[in-house]
């Protein structure tokens, strides 16, 4: 699978992370009507991925908010009781969204190979797709009161499980040779989070994601084999 290839066959819109959004926090958000709290909901996130990206979310203010999206202060508490409340749902549903996408093309294929192989891609085409999104899990984390940070950290970690997951099959069927498995996949993710929190360098050489996403199979491949 090619980038081009995910792009047609995954359409990756913020109105379905709205929309889960929506259908999980029902009982509190006081806007009933699906489609008007979908569109407002998408109006609100991307309002905060754009300021955070700009001033940081620490110190966007609901204010700023209401700015940026042109709604009350009224009609951001109906979505949302506070600023850690809109913190924690976005990165509750925006990792729940890029794992449910992970897990769909990894179930899809039956090798332990091919299986690590999708993993990478896709992880790597859904920051191409979403970049904002990834690096706002990446950047906020530090920012979080203690509770918050604790569930980012619990979000990173079952992405980081489903690479577990692969390489631990594997190790089993003898097709890798991992003395550290849970090291090996935590060394992983930053290889992968290298492509978006450093676009800027591989846009220089021009380099490609589905580049990056050889190299990066061909490098990992070559280190786990027995």
């Amino acid at each position: 699978m090619k980038f081009s290839d995910f792009q047609k066959l995954q359409s990756v819109y913020i109105e379905d992370i709205c929309r889960n959004i929506f259908k999980a926090n029902s009982q509190s958000i006081k806007i009933k009507k699906e489609g008007l709290a979908v569109k407002n909901l998408v109006n609100i996130y991307n309002a905060t991925l754009k300021l955070s990206s700009e001033k940081g979310f620490s110190a966007m203010s609901l204010r700023d908010l209401c700015r940026e999206t042109g709604l009350s202060m009224g009609a951001l508490y109906s979505y949302f009781s506070t600023k850690e409340d809109l913190l924690n749902i976005i990165q509750e549903q925006g990792q729940q969204f890029i794992a449910g996408i992970m897990n769909q093309y990894i179930n899809a294929v039956d090798s332990v190979e091919e299986k690590l192989r999708i993993a990478i891609r896709i992880h790597l085409y859904l920051s191409e797709i979403m970049p904002q999104w990834f690096i706002f899990f990446f950047m906020e984390a530090r920012y979080m009161v203690k509770a918050e940070q604790k569930k980012a950290i619990a979000s990173e970690l079952a992405t980081e499980q489903i690479f577990i997951n692969i390489l631990e099959m594997g190790n089993q069927q003898k097709i890798f040779s991992i003395d550290d498995v849970t090291m090996t996949a935590s060394v992983m993710k930053p290889i992968l989070q290298d492509w978006y929190l450093k676009r800027w360098k591989y846009t220089r050489r021009k380099i490609s994601v589905d580049d990056y996403a050889d190299f990066i199979i061909q490098f990992i491949e070559k280190t786990l084999r027995r």
